[in-house]
């Protein structure tokens, strides 16, 4: 996400911001202005979701929901009331993780939300961390459904592995998922995905996919043939990242994605212990 998109982002979220006994808060009604939902009943339909998540997550809903009434200005003078929500940084945080992931305000709020601090860098680094979790999280599914697609056809785990690897190789200039595994000193037994920046996890994806495309467009049977396609697709994506100035094999790893969620789930009982709305007397 462009840095001159945050900081518009960034500006609009906190003069929406309210404070109450030391406890910051957003409105509802704002909220769905600022995640650009257009009806009501559609945002409320993703708070539904979000109360969920934090009844899951073993918080209080009065905790960080609250309740309230709004009187509001309507033409010639007249008034009406409304109700809205007063939702504390970790319902907001639930909201946003429960909405569309392809709106643009949601995947600044997933991280403005998540930050404590208002600092500008945090939240492009969480913004950032957040889209190699979406990128990994797409890496996965494609895998597991290229495992389905050969194990109907013949090719057993250590056929998949081998067609994976080789697919690695044509990506990493001819280091295979061992040797990859070696030269960015990933454990032997842990997945190397877990520590590739998302660039890279990305081509991987967009690689398999095509391959399950053509694996059932082409109806290809056996481990040569489906070998054949992955290699063609990794070749091509490296082709592209080259186009690019990219060598994927010479990037840096990136931190162990497991202990990043770790973390992540660390930093949200922060947020829900630390921004719980007052109960009144």
């Amino acid at each position: 996400m462009d840095k001159l998109i945050i900081t518009k982002l960034q500006k609009t979220f906190e003069d929406y911001s309210h404070t109450a006994e030391s406890i910051e808060f957003w409105y509802a009604r704002d909220l769905q202005k600022l995640l650009d939902y257009d009806e009501w009943r559609n945002f409320l339909n993703v708070i539904e979701k979000a109360k969920i998540s934090c009844k899951t997550a073993g918080q209080e809903l009065e905790d960080h929901f609250v309740g309230v009434n709004k009187t509001i200005a309507m033409p010639k003078g007249a008034s009406k009331d409304i109700d809205d929500i007063m939702l504390t940084r970790y319902a907001c945080y639930l909201i946003a993780q429960n909405g569309d992931p392809k709106k643009e305000q949601i995947a600044f709020a997933q991280s403005y939300f998540a930050v404590q601090t208002r600092k500008q860098e945090l939240i492009e680094q969480r913004i950032a961390l957040q889209e190699r979790f979406e990128a990994r999280g797409r890496l996965i599914t494609s895998e597991t459904e290229l495992s389905k697609l050969i194990y109907e056809r013949g090719v057993d785990d250590s056929g998949f592995a081998r067609i994976r690897s080789k697919g690695d190789k044509s990506l990493f200039g001819g280091h295979d998922t061992k040797q990859m595994k070696q030269r960015l000193n990933v454990p032997s037994r842990k997945p190397l995905a877990d520590f590739l920046p998302t660039v890279t996890i990305a081509a991987k994806n967009f690689a398999t996919e095509i391959t399950n495309f053509n694996v059932q467009q082409n109806d290809l049977q056996g481990e040569e043939k489906i070998t054949d396609e992955h290699v063609k697709n990794n070749r091509e994506m490296r082709r592209v990242l080259a186009k690019n100035k990219i060598v994927p094999e010479n990037l840096p790893a990136e931190e162990d994605i497991k202990e990043l969620e770790r973390r992540v789930k660390k930093d949200e009982r922060k947020i829900a212990s630390s921004s719980k709305y007052p109960k009144k007397a």
